[in-house]
């Protein structure tokens, strides 16, 4: 019998040490890590004082001054109503509602329009005319108050909620098409061919087809808008400041804190201030989901 040699057993490759996929997750755990601290100490620094100024809602002047950091004898709603009628925050309250409501109704509409046309057609002068739009972001609101004052003068809409609503909506035109124009960007093209074969006019198909896809992306645009129409200070500062009646609720606050000293309504001003906080708090808890899902579908589709 002849032998056969067998073929050597092949040499097995050593595993590769893990060390490196080791050392990567280490690293995203630490900045995870550090990211919630960071969150942590940023929420800190928001919820203390608006719970601090909740709490002074329901102190009396001595107690706001003597123990602040304390829990209130006993629940003085009283303040409420006496900054709501006493210091008129009532009439400054709905002076806000109707200009913000009026203002943010006319952004959206006009802004919708306009991020539809710019995103979806293709015309001499749409990059020219957008980047125009989007220049109003980089531009300080402060600088154009002394024009801005005489523009509306010259209009005859001076002291009036007309011109702060018109005001307001030009203000908050960029970003509502910046924002917006990117989000129709990620609609089908589908949808739309879909219903121009169908019959469907530009006017239609915006109203009754691609507005209603877009329904994330204007819910959260117009609760940053409200937010931020709602707290606003110099424009109606500027605006009516010769109209007390027609004052908005940041005029009226600030009314009340020029008075300064211990004769000063303190605990009313807190109280002010707690009524101009919690609508825009309520707000959000209420369409926080929206105001998510409006900031990511639009990098998701």
């Amino acid at each position: 019998m002849t032998s056969q040699t067998l073929p050597p057993a092949p040499a097995t490759t050593p595993p590769r040490p893990a060390a490196p996929a080791k050392g990567r997750h280490r690293e995203v755990r630490l900045f995870a890590g550090l990211g919630h601290v960071a969150l942590a100490v940023w929420a800190v620094i928001v919820i203390v004082p608006i719970l601090w100024t909740f709490l002074a809602a329901f102190k009396n002047t001595s107690e706001i001054f003597s123990s602040p950091w304390t829990l209130p004898a006993e629940l003085r709603f009283e303040n409420f109503g006496r900054a709501w009628t006493k210091a008129h925050v009532g009439r400054y309250f709905l002076n806000s509602v109707f200009v913000v409501s009026c203002s943010t109704f006319g952004t959206m509409l006009f802004g919708s329009m306009a991020a539809y046309v710019l995103a979806r057609y293709k015309f001499r002068g749409n990059r020219a005319i957008y980047y125009l739009f989007v220049s109003g972001l980089a531009f300080p609101v402060f600088l154009a108050l002394v024009p801005l004052f005489f523009v509306v003068k010259n209009l005859g809409l001076l002291d009036t909620h007309t011109g702060v609503i018109l005001v307001y909506i030009a203000y908050s035109l960029p970003f509502t098409i910046f924002f917006l124009a990117a989000f129709f960007r990620t609609l089908p093209n589908s949808v739309a061919e879909a219903g121009m074969i169908d019959g469907c006019s530009h006017t239609r198909l915006f109203f009754q087809v691609m507005l209603p896809m877009a329904k994330p992306g204007l819910i959260s645009v117009a609760i940053f808008n409200i937010i931020g129409q709602w707290a606003q200070y110099q424009l109606p500062l500027v605006l009516l400041s010769n109209a007390k009646d027609k004052w908005v609720l940041t005029q009226g606050i600030a009314d009340i804190s020029v008075n300064a000293g211990y004769e000063a309504d303190w605990s009313g001003l807190f109280a002010a201030l707690t009524i101009a906080i919690l609508p825009m708090i309520l707000v959000y808890a209420v369409f926080q989901r929206q105001i998510q899902s409006g900031l990511t579908s639009g990098a998701v589709k």
